[in-house]
């Protein structure tokens, strides 16, 4: 792939990113922004410091923050989406732009958020001891580098023993060989449970599924939108004119031009 098709890409993998973050941001705002009040008016409610202004409102960081961090998420992971797929692309299998996209989001949404989601989930505000949050953060982070690397692992695994298992069994040996080795990380770091007393589980279990929600909306969308966008760029229909030349060049009559 050229970089003319590269840069391409690259511009509408951003783009797809963007449009994609807009439903995301409603499921966000709807779905997630009332069970961070709820977590917010439980931590105001049993907290023993009182006093001071806050630097930022909260229906500052509800609106204008929630939807600055939505859609320069949207645009930089969809950049980096698309740079995954020009290297996916006739590498993973004979998978056209839309269906190579389409992997792509998925491997995304899996290696990327649900591996380490279902580690370390999201918590509300209150939810966390303060003393653990640099060591919560880094081992988050970690889990998302090993989920990445072990995903690109399989594929690697997958296509070596395509050739002497067949696609269909190379591939159930992969993502077994990617499940125990996601297990064994799962087993050897270490898990919280910093759930304050007395706090709502329904809040958690509802933020920690908008959350969820989110992710799967944005790389759905994300997904589809991109898809499209790729297959018009590196696969573009032909136009009436193109098969009239195409009728002309090969001496062949049009129905038109039939008796």
């Amino acid at each position: 792939m050229n970089s003319i098709s590269v840069r391409a890409l690259l511009v509408r993998g951003m783009l797809a990113g963007l449009a994609a973050a807009l439903p995301a941001l409603a499921v966000a705002y709807l779905l997630g922004e009332p069970r961070v009040d709820s977590a917010i008016a439980f931590e105001e409610a049993h907290s023993h410091e009182h006093g001071g202004a806050e630097l930022v409102s909260r229906t500052m960081q509800s609106t204008a923050g929630l939807s600055t961090g939505v859609l320069v998420y949207g645009v930089a992971f969809g950049g980096i989406a698309a740079l995954a797929v020009c290297v996916a692309l006739g590498r993973i299998g004979r998978f056209g732009p839309r269906a190579t996209a389409a992997l792509v989001s998925l491997g995304a949404l899996v290696a990327g958020y649900l591996v380490p989601f279902f580690k370390y989930p999201a918590n509300p505000p209150a939810v966390g001891d303060p003393s653990t949050l640099d060591q919560r953060t880094t081992l988050y982070f970690l889990m998302v580098v090993l989920s990445v690397l072990l995903s690109v692992g399989a594929v690697i695994l997958g296509k070596r023993l395509a050739p002497r298992l067949g696609n269909w069994n190379a591939t159930v040996a992969a993502s077994v060989a990617f499940i125990v080795a996601v297990g064994l990380a799962y087993a050897f770091l270490p898990s919280f449970n910093e759930v304050p007393e007395g706090f709502p589980a329904t809040v958690l279990w509802q933020f920690r599924l908008a959350a969820l929600t989110v992710q799967c909306t944005l790389w759905a969308s994300f997904g589809l939108v991109f898809g499209h966008l790729a297959e018009r760029l590196l696969a573009p229909r032909p136009t009436a004119a193109d098969q009239v030349a195409a009728t002309g060049a090969t001496g062949l009559a049009t129905p038109a031009e039939r008796p």
